[in-house]
């Protein structure tokens, strides 16, 4: 006997995954009809999305490496002398082509601030370029004002213009007004010029609409849409892309700003050079006036002093001292470089890194050797970089550059020696002439010092006018500094919508929203749905029946067969059989082998939990055994079990009050059933529970004891009326029938309170009504193993 007589707690309070999932092969349509939905929204979606393309440009800035100085022609004029310095920094170019200046100065150069649009099949398209017939002209708009209009080419020379809106508003001053092309025309949203484009072709099919944004709005869209990167860390390639619906214009976009860019460059570059140039004139005015002082200063001494032989031999003593200087001078800078190179040899962190090359040293074989060394190490890096200081090819070069570090360290030691040795020549003789120069006369002296200043002076110049010189030529031939590697270009297939990706979230979230619904629909239904909500009552469990195959069809289609409720079958094996077989093997362990008769009454808590279905197919299923049982409609306010038959005008509530004398006569035999008859309720009576405490209706049951092996009784539903109490009292078994799905689980302590007070003797529970169809859902319990493939009839 399946029965339950343990309390197991209260009923879990969310369903499990399992349940979740049976649910939703239960409503499989839901799903259809919600990938439906989702998908028509998606498809509608993509079609009345404008595409949105990309195009992306690649700009070499020209650094030897990134952040450090690019020093211009100007800039490295004088920047032995640290006066100007010209040098950016590739970081910042990256800033610079995002500013909102230089997008400024292309959304004018563009005019992108208008837009113009016509109709397409879904969306409104953008005319551009070659798409554009009209370009339209504001005169008095201010920069921000934000206007509209609706412009109608009817001619080569006429348009019409109308739905004029300023700032969102719509203006109604002139609905429709007509003017000619090429004509500065007022209208209701200011004054404009309307001219043909190149491509303007005359009458225009399409109304175009006209549309003039806000220039800084204008400026921070696109700058929204703009996207500036260095392409690697350690190169000096800016990748630049924008994202616009017209593939013309982003191309236009990308070619104008770096136009811009190079410009603005060009000009703060040539700022530079100009500075420049007035800082060198200013300069070689004051050198030439203090030049021409010295000139006189010198010619004047000489003439008062009359000294030309003491300037003969000064002049000799100074060009001696002036070339000694000028060659210790030399020595010593390639003294200092030599050292430099043999302390940057010998540096454990510059092992691997290349020597200066022209260094400036006066010896070919050190020269040679530093050739060599730089050859032989771009090798060895070049080996290592493709695979790892382990080759042995590494090793080898690594050996060969130790070599050749240890042979130009012993060149340059050589070479310092040298070195040393004629600078210390070279300073005695700087000593002798000084001697010399000492011993002249006062006048040799003062002559010496006057032509010195004369001398610097006159270098100095001489080195302003060859700086000017350059600074010319800089300024007449300006080179950018950008060299555009990659020009604006990209796929002809747009970037969104994604088509792939959109489709794909509106069949997930049609798959989503109807598991999301179930699961909230079912975890705020209170009613009982299935077996474990039952399970914590003390109630003897009999079996569950899940829904029939018709129960299960459309409105219509059940109203046909409402009358059709018997289901059983004698050789049918499908799930509602099994599960009325589980009933009656259940109800026939429970009642025992007493040969009495088994009086059983079926009722419910509320209406419409299906007692007439339970009666007639339990009664049908035990008749097919060759039983002998008969049905009962004791519901003699509705007759629910008579309509089965037809509803015969005679029936039990005609015994009851008399009006028949012979039970015999009341009783319809079975026919398509043998075994079963039933017994309806005939005229309705107008006092029910009188008729029940007729002593005519104990007697009955008496006489039909003797005649059936069992009666089934079917009851109005408990507590609603007094009749199933009445007849409680006759009853062997009260099967209580719980409809899933109508039942709150609330009201499962009155069912409770029903057992435990024994208010209706030897109380059983039928869970009716689960969905059990097909899917297995709610019915897999005892008895759906081996019989789910089954769910229709055979």
């Amino acid at each position: 006997m399946a029965q339950n007589n343990v309390r197991t707690g209260q009923p879990e309070d969310f369903m499990r995954i399992q349940d979740l999932f049976y649910l939703c092969l239960s409503k499989w349509y839901w799903f259809v009809i919600s990938l439906g939905i989702t998908l028509s929204v998606a498809i509608l979606y993509v079609l009345v999305t404008p595409p949105v393309y990309m195009r992306s440009a690649a700009l070499l800035i020209k650094d030897e490496s990134k952040g450090q100085s690019l020093s211009g022609e100007v800039g490295g004029s004088f920047s032995d002398l640290g006066l100007f310095q010209a040098n950016t920094n590739v970081n910042n170019e990256l800033i610079s082509l995002q500013s909102p200046a230089i997008m400024l100065d292309v959304v004018n150069r563009l005019r992108l601030d208008v837009a113009y649009h016509t109709d397409g099949a879904f969306y409104r398209k953008v005319l551009y370029g070659q798409d554009l017939p009209v370009s339209v002209s504001f005169a008095d708009l201010q920069d921000n004002e934000s206007v509209s209009f609706t412009l109608r080419l009817l001619d080569e020379e006429n348009v019409e213009l109308s739905d004029f809106i300023r700032e969102g508003e719509e203006l109604e001053e002139t609905s429709v007004m007509t003017c000619k092309l090429r004509e500065l025309v007022t209208t209701p949203v200011g004054k404009l010029t309307i001219d043909p484009t190149p491509y303007f072709q005359g009458a225009f099919a399409q109304p175009i609409y006209v549309s003039r944004s806000g220039l800084y709005g204008t400026l921070s869209a696109y700058s929204g849409n703009l996207s500036v990167a260095l392409s690697d860390e350690k190169s000096t390639v800016i990748n630049l892309s924008i994202k616009d619906v017209s593939v013309r214009r982003a191309e236009d976009i990308l070619n104008t700003l770096i136009s811009v860019y190079n410009e603005n460059w060009v000009k703060d570059k040539n700022q530079i050079a100009i500075s420049t140039s007035m800082f060198i004139n200013d300069r070689l005015g004051v050198i030439e006036g203090e030049l021409g002082s010295v000139d006189e200063n010198i010619s004047t001494y000489k003439s008062e002093n009359l000294l030309p032989d003491v300037q003969a031999a000064s002049s000799l003593y100074l060009a001696q001292s002036s070339e000694t200087n000028s060659r210790i001078l030399t020595l010593n800078t390639q003294l200092s470089m030599a050292r430099y190179i043999r302390n940057y040899l010998t540096n454990a962190s510059s092992k691997n890194q290349l020597l200066p090359a022209n260094s400036g040293l006066e010896s070919t074989n050190i020269e040679h050797q530093i050739s060599e060394y730089n050859t032989t190490q771009l090798q060895r890096n070049n080996l290592v970089a493709n695979s790892s200081e382990r080759n042995p090819l590494v090793m080898d070069l690594d050996h060969s550059l130790q070599a050749m570090r240890t042979a130009i360290i012993s060149s340059i030691d050589n070479l310092v020696v040298t070195l040393n040795t004629q600078i210390s020549t070279l300073r005695q003789s700087e000593k002798q002439t000084t001697a010399r120069i000492a011993a002249n006369p006062s006048q040799a002296k003062y002559l010496l010092s006057v032509e010195r200043q004369q001398k610097v002076k006159e270098s100095l110049y001489l080195f302003l006018l060859q700086k000017r010189e350059e600074n010319e030529l800089s300024q007449a031939f300006t080179a950018y500094n950008t060299r555009l590697i990659t020009p604006p270009t990209g796929n002809m297939l747009p970037i969104a919508p994604v088509k792939k990706n959109i489709l794909l979230v509106a069949f997930a979230l049609g798959l989503l929203i109807p598991v999301v619904i179930l699961f909230m629909l079912e975890n705020m239904n209170t009613t009982i749905r299935r077996r474990k909500d039952i399970e914590r009552l003390t109630i003897p469990f009999v079996g569950e029946i899940p829904l029939s195959y018709r129960a299960k069809k459309g409105f219509f289609r059940r109203k046909k067969e409402e009358k059709a409720i018997i289901v059983v079958k004698e050789k049918s094996r499908n799930v509602i059989n099994e599960a009325f077989r589980v009933v009656r093997t259940n109800l026939e362990f429970m009642m025992g082998k007493d040969a009495h008769s088994k009086v059983i009454m079926v009722s419910s808590l509320n209406p419409g939990s299906g007692k007439t279905f339970i009666t007639m197919n339990l009664s049908t299923s035990l008749a097919v055994k060759s039983k002998k049982v008969l049905a009962i409609d004791m519901d003699l306010r509705r007759a629910s079990l008579s309509d089965y038959i037809h509803s015969p005008k005679c029936g039990i509530s005609d015994y009851l009050s008399g009006q028949v004398p012979d039970y015999s006569s009341i009783i319809v035999k079975g026919e398509t059933i043998a075994g079963l008859d039933v017994i309806p309720v005939g005229t309705i009576p107008p006092n029910p529970t009188e008729l029940l405490f007729s002593e005519r209706f104990a007697t009955l049951l008496e006489q039909l004891r003797m005649e059936y092996d069992y009666i089934f009784i079917d009851c109005p539903p408990v507590e609603i009326v007094a009749d199933a109490s009445i007849i409680n009292k006759y009853s062997d078994l009260t099967l209580f029938i719980i409809r899933a799905g109508l039942l709150d689980r609330n009201l499962l302590a009155d069912v409770e309170k029903f057992h435990t007070e024994r208010k209706y003797g030897n109380m059983s529970l039928i869970l009716n009504g689960t969905d059990g169809g097909g899917n297995r859902y709610g019915y897999k319990y005892g008895y759906h193993y081996g019989y789910a493939g089954y769910t229709k009839e055979e």
